[in-house]
């Protein structure tokens, strides 16, 4: 029986019209693109997903992100939304890229991944840090329809982490556009803070209007 983990029943008397399963066991994720779709889509409902992993063979966000996609699809009988993102490092050539969860090993350790960046960069002056967070966002619908869209959140990276939220790569990702004397990793932000910038945000603000179909 194809399903979405942590559908609900009954709540047809709360407005929610539509269904989507988002691509990921990723529990921060699901929770991000939640808070996200609430800003511009509340009749939008994302629900997890509980079935097989695809094997990520890709070698770009897009391949990666529809390769997600098409097997939530394909397993929920759902619309699917996936997001495949990382952290592009400049002087790194753009790695991590699209092996920043594995960066650390196939363990995808997020603390381990973390560290072993900021090892890489240790002699690296702060002219030299900038990064950027890219986030590729695949819709594939009921109908097999498939769309990609994209967003970036340029910055640089700190010596060291902070703050106690965001996940992954945020403890030490600076955004860029923040005042010279109070600038703050992504670890420091609120949610709504993070939410309404982040590289997610702006991916799905362009796939906003591919969702009318929906």
């Amino acid at each position: 029986m194809r399903h979405a983990q942590g559908a609900p029943a009954g709540r047809a008397g709360r407005g929610v019209s539509v269904r989507v399963v988002l691509a990921t066991h990723n529990a921060h994720k699901v929770a991000e693109f939640q808070q996200i779709v609430a800003r511009v889509r509340p009749d939008l409902e994302i629900v997890g997903y509980d079935g097989p992993e695809p094997v990520e063979d890709g070698v770009t966000f897009a391949e990666n992100a529809l390769i997600k996609a098409r097997a939530a699809a394909a397993h929920t009988g759902l619309s699917a939304l996936a997001d495949d993102s990382g952290i592009c490092v400049d002087v790194l050539g753009g790695s991590p890229g699209v092996f920043s969860a594995y960066w650390a090993g196939q363990k995808k350790d997020a603390v381990a991944n973390l560290e072993l960046l900021l090892d890489q960069l240790r002699d690296v002056a702060d002219p030299h840090r900038s990064a950027h967070f890219t986030s590729t966002i695949a819709l594939v619908t009921a109908d097999s329809q498939e769309h990609v869209v994209a967003g970036e959140w340029p910055g640089r990276l700190a010596h060291e982490p902070s703050g106690g939220g965001g996940f992954g790569y945020d403890p030490i990702f600076i955004p860029d556009g923040q005042p010279a004397d109070a600038e703050r990793s992504v670890g420091d932000f609120s949610d709504d803070e993070k939410q309404s910038q982040s590289h997610r945000a702006r991916a799905f603000d362009a796939l906003v209007p591919l969702l009318t179909a929906l």
